[in-house]
């Protein structure tokens, strides 16, 4: 495996911008910083940032049983596209991953299909107490429980059942939160109201901002109460945003906080444009919640941006809003929302990458990647933060062929991703495919 020097580059890392090289040997990253004069094959860096390969920790990649929609392969490809280099892919495929034989399936998938690292998440049931307890949870992330509506039969609404994987699992606990009670309760009484008139404007008051803080306001409780390592996902609402703790360091932390880029970007106000392209599980918002997300990331209540990742076709999406799927395409962009806060300076690139790529590492404990360390993995993305370029369908890479971002300039173009040290994309080009690998995790605690 060839030498790679980045030259020249303005590298972002641990709070810190420096000028200089990288240099790269046996897929590890052997220097940081300085002026590297050995023999290899050059990257020019000027004027570009240098960041860790961004890690999302929530994605839905469809495969098996929706690969009509997206798979690994095309999804892991657009997600590349976008500087993300390692994924935890979500258990509500067909046949769901609830059990381990078919979760080490999805396995072996990624390892013959995956552009990036993955880690796919065991997922639950009310009967599948002793299948999630069989996991080894060093080579799997974790968890995943949905405490609200879901793709096929993995609602856990069982409380005894939810008792007992928080207090024996000895594993980080991923949750969906949102209350079913009152998501139904509030559909019977827009279906009432509006009829046929029912649309995707009304999305955020069914699934409404109650729903989401009873559902994480047990969730928390129920850990609290059994020690778990708990981290809720795609937190949508400011009343949440008391429940998380701002002052413990990340590495401490029981329960932890994920927001998602379309929960910062998007508003309820941008319903009447997209309709069901933004139609999503939490719901967006009104307009007073994104610029408290934000202020919540930003003060260290919310500890990762991920995506959730979720494609559907635009035949699915373009039925009337009850029928149509919930979830949009993100990975390919998620990176250029948000230098689009960068860029307007509310997000400094330095909280960008903390966020983005050290957070998720710390937060699942992933052995060697989210930082520019030296030995560590050389997952490294070159960004040109002075490129503007638009969202337009010959350029996007999901493979549904559509994006809400379509006809959108950002500026700030990812130029090259490396991956386990193999330089995987390069301005526009994919090569060197089956360079991702199956994460690790450190050792797990113990209650």
């Amino acid at each position: 495996m060839e030498q790679i020097i980045l030259k020249n580059g303005r590298i972002i890392n641990e709070g810190n911008i420096i000028e200089g090289d990288i240099l790269i040997s046996g897929g590890r990253i052997r220097q940081v910083g300085g002026i590297i004069n050995q023999a290899g094959s050059e990257i020019r860096a000027e004027g570009k940032y240098l960041i860790p390969g961004i890690i999302d920790d929530q994605v839905h990649f469809r495969e098996p049983g929706f690969t009509h929609k997206a798979d690994i392969f095309s999804e892991s490809r657009a997600a590349l596209a976008g500087g993300i280099t390692s994924y935890m892919e979500m258990p509500n495929t067909f046949p769901p991953a609830t059990t381990v034989e078919k979760l080490e399936e999805k396995y072996t998938i990624a390892s013959q299909n995956s552009w990036t690292n993955y880690s796919f998440f065991m997922g639950t049931t009310n009967e599948n107490f002793d299948e999630i307890q069989k996991v080894d949870y060093a080579k799997v992330c974790g968890v995943k429980i949905f405490m609200g509506s879901s793709t096929g039969d993995m609602l856990v609404d069982n409380e005894s059942t939810l008792e007992k994987i928080f207090r024996h699992t000895p594993a980080l606990i991923a949750t969906h939160c949102e209350d079913e009670a009152t998501i139904k309760k509030n559909m019977a009484t827009f279906s009432q109201q509006c009829g046929d008139a029912l649309n995707a404007s009304h999305h955020p008051q069914i699934r409404s901002v109650e729903s989401c803080l009873l559902s994480s306001s047990l969730a928390v409780d129920v850990a609290r109460a059994n020690n778990t390592r708990l981290h809720i996902l795609h937190i949508s609402t400011q009343d949440e945003l008391a429940l998380f703790d701002a002052h413990t360091p990340l590495a401490e932390k029981r329960i932890t906080a994920e927001v998602c880029v379309h929960h910062l970007f998007f508003t309820a106000d941008d319903y009447a444009r997209f309709g069901n392209q933004i139609k999503c599980n939490p719901a967006i918002k009104d307009n007073s919640h994104a610029p408290l997300l934000l202020k919540g990331l930003l003060d260290g209540k919310i500890d990762v941006i991920a995506t959730d990742h979720a494609p559907h076709t635009w035949e699915e999406k373009m039925q009337p809003y009850t029928k149509a799927p919930a979830g949009l395409p993100l990975v390919q962009h998620s990176l250029n929302i948000m230098m689009d806060f960068v860029q307007k300076g509310q997000l400094s690139i330095e909280q960008m990458v903390e966020k983005m790529c050290h957070n998720p590492a710390i937060c699942f404990r992933i052995q060697e990647r989210g930082f520019l360390r030296e030995d560590y993995f050389a997952d490294i993305v070159v960004i040109d933060p002075e490129k503007e370029w638009k969202v337009e369908k010959d350029n996007i890479l999901y493979k549904a062929g559509w994006s809400p971002l379509d006809g959108q300039t950002f500026k700030g173009k990812v130029e090259n991703v490396l991956i386990n040290g193999q330089l995987v994309f390069n301005q526009g080009t994919f090569s060197n495919s089956g360079h991702g690998r199956r994460l690790t995790f450190n050792p797990l605690y113990t209650k």
